[in-house]
């Protein structure tokens, strides 16, 4: 019969193994915001904080008054400015080998990126789309400017 310490220690192996695997679920965190804005997921609208989880589905919607800085797993740096909505269409990274792809649309507005691991390892696994162009990923940092855009139904 097994110790109580070794079901003890099992548990709380299992709760680390448990938390890892929600953790690499999230995209990336939100590291700061200012003003009004919004995360829109399956599970409705939710307000922007700080330390917030990024999901590889979400779209980030500012208003007038509103910034957002996300960092994604690989260590790509968003930076969505006022008036905008940018959709994370796709998001996957293996830190060991530093595979994976990143998918994003600007729907409206600007974004600017810091490129990260991703786009260092395969740049053609890095796109960012507006409703007029698909951009490819070739240099570290840049703006994106989809001006006012449509706003499509998700």
């Amino acid at each position: 019969m097994p110790s109580l310490n070794r079901i003890a220690c099992a548990v709380a192996m299992f709760g680390c193994l448990s938390s890892a695997f929600a953790a690499d679920s999230a995209a990336g965190l939100i590291k700061n915001a200012k003003g009004t804005a919004t995360v829109e997921r399956s599970s409705g609208k939710l307000p922007v904080r700080a330390g917030m989880e990024v999901l590889a589905s979400d779209r980030i919607v500012t208003a007038g008054d509103g910034s957002v800085g996300i960092m994604l797993r690989d260590e790509t740096m968003l930076s969505v400015g006022p008036n905008s909505s940018v959709s994370l269409d796709k998001f996957a990274f293996d830190p060991a080998t530093h595979d994976g792809v990143l998918n994003a649309s600007v729907k409206r507005g600007t974004m600017a990126v810091i490129s990260g691991k991703l786009s260092k390892k395969s740049p053609d696994a890095v796109k960012f789309s507006t409703p007029s162009a698909i951009l490819g990923v070739r240099g570290t940092e840049f703006v994106i400017d989809a001006g006012q855009g449509s706003e499509e139904a998700k």
